[in-house]
Parts: structure tokens; sequence; C-alpha cells
């Protein structure tokens, strides 16, 4: 059921139909050359993988998942220690050779040495610099992959390998797989090993947690160069989060409730781009039904979460439901970021006049002023060449009621 099509103070939801995903090889017409599929995508019968000499790494954009919010700030140096020194950290850069963005790792510099004028306690430094090194590890890691859109599965570490739970999640793994998408897990037991185990290793990525007790690397990701280990929660989440274009809960404990109220609450608030969520479970659970009932009874009619916010997330107890709402959030939709005011939304194709009047019809509540226009890319997206030939949607939108924009990218989806 999709959360929202009906009203929450009665808990009464509909199914709402989902559109049919069309995922090309490569848009570009480059054939697919040997040696560019992993092993295992090989085995699975995957026909859809990028090809060789197209580079997809700008097709789905993941450096920025805030959807453009960090791109539009300012990149010059926003601090300084002065003429003498400002000048000797340029002068370090420039000779390291430092070719992407110099001016950040400037300003990395200059807070790192205002650190140590800031006298700052040892396990203060010892946390940022412990934080930047696993940060700057798994993305090293993770960018290799950044031809394909990545699904983050999360569930419980301690459900047993053959509760139906897990054979769901497995399914599920093995299907997003088929199509073209990797999977990204905690790289534990559970949920996550049989979600691991449905994607293979070679299609999948373990971010394991450092604990004293239950979370080792399941035997599917253990020794693969794809598991990273992180000693900090947050930095673990961050990158679930920047490197997911689509999240699958599954029942589990305090974690994976955190991990959804994460996912959710970033969405809402506008603090990352908005992607598809599905709550799965066992054909006869009832674990999110629960858990929408605490939603329905409690924080709505309380008044702390708004209708619209049921729209980012959709309950359902069956895999092939689940995976088309994933690929049919993209069917048409793009990506989006924020140029300034605007929200730029691009699509796939253009749409019809007859489409575009009726988005303009429908969520005339979304615009602060002016209409949903079709437009070329803007000056300020060259930064991303890869894709600018796709059409877009601008539009000045309200930063507010962000269940709204998920709203629109359906109708988007529906329209011709």
């Amino acid at each position: 059921m999709r959360a929202g099509t009906g009203d929450p103070a009665r808990g009464a939801y509909t199914s709402q139909q989902n559109c049919r995903a069309g995922i090309p090889a490569c848009q570009f017409g480059l054939s697919r050359q040997a040696g560019a599929c992993p092993t295992t995508a090989e085995r699975q019968g995957i026909t859809k993988i990028p090809c060789a000499r197209h580079n997809s790494r700008y097709e789905f954009p993941v450096e920025d998942f805030t959807a453009g919010t960090i791109s539009s700030q300012p990149t010059r140096k926003q601090q300084t220690l002065g003429g003498e020194w400002d000048a000797r950290v340029h002068k370090l850069v420039s000779d390291f050779g430092a070719e992407y963005s110099p001016e950040l790792i400037e300003e990395m510099i200059l807070t790192a040495l205002r650190m140590a004028r800031d006298k700052m306690s040892v396990a203060d430094l010892k946390l940022i610099s412990r934080s930047m090194k696993e940060m700057r590890y798994a993305a090293k890691i993770l960018a290799s992959y950044q031809a394909f859109r990545k699904v983050g599965i999360f569930g419980s570490a301690r459900a047993a390998q053959d509760s139906p739970e897990a054979k769901v999640a497995e399914k599920f793994a093995r299907q997003m797989v088929a199509h073209n998408f990797m999977i990204i897990t905690g790289g534990g037991d559970g949920i996550m090993g049989a979600a691991q185990r449905g994607a293979g290793r070679d299609m999948s990525f373990g971010l394991n947690i450092r604990l004293p007790f239950e979370q080792r690397a399941n035997e599917t990701i253990e020794g693969d160069k794809k598991l990273i280990n992180f000693n900090y929660f947050f930095t673990r989440k961050l990158n679930f989060v920047k490197e997911t274009h689509a999240a699958a809960l599954f029942p589990g404990g305090f974690g994976t409730l955190d991990e959804s109220f994460e996912v959710l609450t970033l969405m809402q608030t506008g603090k990352a781009r908005i992607i598809p969520v599905v709550l799965l479970d066992k054909p006869d659970g009832d674990y999110w039904e629960t858990w929408m009932k605490f939603l329905t009874q409690h924080l709505y009619k309380i008044g702390f979460i708004s209708e619209d916010d049921f729209y980012f997330f959709k309950i359902t107890h069956d895999v092939e439901t689940a995976v088309k709402e994933v690929t049919g959030f993209y069917r048409i939709y793009h990506s989006a970021r924020w140029v300034g005011e605007k929200l730029v939304i691009r699509i796939a194709h253009a749409l019809s006049g007859a489409g575009l009047a009726e988005l303009n019809d429908k969520f005339a509540d979304v615009l602060r002023r002016g209409a949903i226009v079709q437009s070329k890319a803007l000056p300020q997206e060259r930064n991303e060449p890869e894709i600018l030939s796709l059409p877009r949607l601008v539009l000045i939108p309200h930063r507010r009621s962000f269940g709204r924009f998920r709203q629109l990218i359906d109708a988007i989806n529906r329209a011709e």
C-alpha cells in the first residue's frame, strides 16, 4: 500500500499504480564491450550493464546527496589565517598537484590549522581525524562504482537465514541486481546477509560497523574490497544516504528504526535528495503496519507530521511491487538539483504540452512564483557535462512540504 493515498487519521490506505521502468543499456548508443560486466552479473543474466566506453559516473551522480544545495554554495575560501599562511597553503596544494577543487583542499587544510590554534582536546582531534579518514576511504572505494544506481537495504542482523523475512530480502536484492542496481547493506548477517546473498559479491557493498558484539561481516562480502568498516555510526549512515538511490527497509530493531527515521527526516526537511523508500515484510507480517499505527494514531494526530509526509514511503509484502516502486521512480525522472532559488528537475524525455499543463494545475501550491517550465540545462549546470543534453523542468518552489515534491516526481513519471 502507498502511504498517503488515503486519510492518515483513519488509516485507510489503498494501493497506487506503479509506473513501468525502462532503463537503457547505454543512452549514447555505444556497444557493450567484453569485460564490462562483473562476473556475478554475467552469471545472473544481466544484459543492461553500462558499456565500457560510456563512463556513466555522471549519469547517476552521487557527489552531492543534498540534490544541489552543496554545489550552490560558494567554493572560495570562507576563512583565512592571514596573507602569509594563506599563501603557504595555496603553494602547498599547488605543488602537490591537486587537480580537482583545489580551493576546497585549501579550505580543509586551513580548518585543520585553525583547530591547532584552537587548542582542541585530544579526544576531539581524534574524532575529527578518524571521521575524515573513514569518509575519504569510503568515497575512494565507492567512486569506482558510480556507473550503477544503488539500493540501501536495512534490517535486523538477528533474523535467521531461513526466516521468511530473510527470504524476501534475498529475492528483492536478486531482482534489483537484475535491473542493474547494486546493493548496499550493513555487511552483517540476518537481513543484511540475505540481501548480500541475493545480490552476490560482485554487485554489493557492505558498510560494516565495528561493535564489541554481533556485527561481523557476512560470508558473502567478507574479504571483498567493497566491505568498508566504520568506527562511527554517523559516518556509516552518511555514506548510506549519500550513495543510495533507493532504500528498502525490513523488520529490525533500534538500528533499523534509526536508519528508517534518518532517511525520512532528511527528505522531509529537504536536507537530502528524494529517493524511493519501500518498507518490506514477510507475506503475513504486520511489522510495518504496527509502525504505521504509531505514526497515524500518535504523530499525525498530534500534528508532529503532516499528511504529505506519508508519500515518502510505500509499505508492501510483495517483492515485485517493491521493485516496480524503485524502478518506476526513475521512469522519466532522472535527478534534481537546486540552482539558487530554482529547482531543476532532469527528465529522460520532454513532456507534452498537456502533460506540463497538468503538472502546473495540480502543483500550483508548490510554486512560490511563476510556473513549471521546460528548459535546457542552465549555465550553472555545466559542471555536469554528461547530462547536459537531458531536458529539464524548472520551477521556483517553496522550500517546505517536501512530501509534495515526491508527489510531483510521481506525477512526472505518469506524464506523457
